[in-house]
Order: C-alpha cells, then structure tokens, then sequence
C-alpha cells in the first residue's frame, strides 16, 4: 500500500509540475569570459611563467648533472602539457588556466562527461570485484573472516579479471533476482 501510494504520489507531482510549470529556462553559459587556450595571452604568460622559473633554477647547477637534466625534463614535460592543453581545444579563463564546460553538450563531452563516466565504470568495477570476493569467502565460514583480513590473491585476481563485465553481471543478477532479496529478509529498526 506504501508503494502504490508513493507511485500515485510521484506520478502526480511529475504530471503536476510537468503542466502548471512555466516554460523551461535554460540559462546560456556566457563564453565571452573564455578564450581558446591556444590564443590566450594569459595560458602563454602561465606557460612562460613555469618554463622561466625551470629555467631560473637549472642556472643553479652543472650541465648533465642529475638535478639539470631533471629540470631539463620538467621544462619537456610543462611545454608538451601546455601543447596538449592548446591544442584540445579546452578554453581558458583570464587567469590562463583552462576550463571545463560540463552543461551537457556534446562538443564539450570529453572534458566533464566521458571522464565522469569512466570514473562510474571503474568505482563499479571496484565494487563489484569487492562485493563477489566477500560473497566468494562467505561460504567457508571458518576462514572467512582472515581472508577479509589477508586476501585469498588468487581468488582476489580471478574476481579482478572478470569484474571489467559488471554493468551485465549486475543487470542479470538484478533480473534473475540474485541482487536483491526479499523484503521479509531486510532487518527493519523496531522504533
């Protein structure tokens, strides 16, 4: 009775707010303040700036000394990031660092969306590996408290190898029923 009435309330609301609703608003993200980092004077003063103070500081040693040659490499390495940045097309701001636009277009889907989303697939991933390792030593009761303590690693790396598959592993066990259980199995708070 609970559920039907939270889907009748749910359903109300949504057709509620759907109807009597002004028209949707949806505010222009101002690009003005944002130029493409490749031009911006600002990200090329960011770029001077780094390279100046590696610079400044490999006056401070012998040539092919390791310290030199590590600044050597840091100069490289900041060049070919701020090269990087330039040509991917990322916009900085006026303090010439670039900016992520995360508002849902796809031309910007590569700075905020297939990021966060990989980052999804990988926390699952984790989740699930962990979650199938703990139902897996479940079954010897008497060990399985030190295995949660000392991994059992091969049993650990099988869970590893097969874990990259979890959203269908999910979705089957999701429909099959094995993911969740029953509600007369869930412990309810006796207040």
């Amino acid at each position: 009775m609970k559920r039907l009435f939270a889907l009748i309330l749910i359903i109300s609301l949504w057709f509620g707010i759907s109807l009597a609703a002004a028209p949707a608003a949806y505010a222009e993200f101002s690009f003005k303040a944002l130029t493409p980092c490749a031009t911006s004077s600002a990200f090329q003063d960011r770029l001077q700036s780094e390279v100046d103070g590696y610079t400044a500081r490999l006056a401070n040693f012998a040539a092919g000394s390791n310290p030199a040659e590590y600044l050597t490499g840091k100069i490289a390495q900041t060049e070919a990031r701020f090269t990087k940045y330039a040509n991917s097309g990322l916009l900085c701001g006026e303090d010439g660092l670039p900016h992520l636009i995360s508002d849902g277009r796809w031309d910007h889907a590569g700075e905020f969306t297939i990021p966060a989303l990989m980052f999804l697939y990988i926390t699952g991933w984790i989740g699930w590996v962990g979650r199938a390792y703990l139902i897996a030593i479940r079954k010897d009761r008497a060990t399985a408290a030190q295995k949660e303590i000392v991994l059992d690693l091969p049993l650990a790396i099988k869970f590893m190898l097969t874990g990259f598959a979890w959203p269908l592993a999910a979705i089957k066990e999701f429909t099959t029923g094995e993911l969740v259980v029953p509600e007369n199995e869930v412990t309810v708070s006796p207040r």
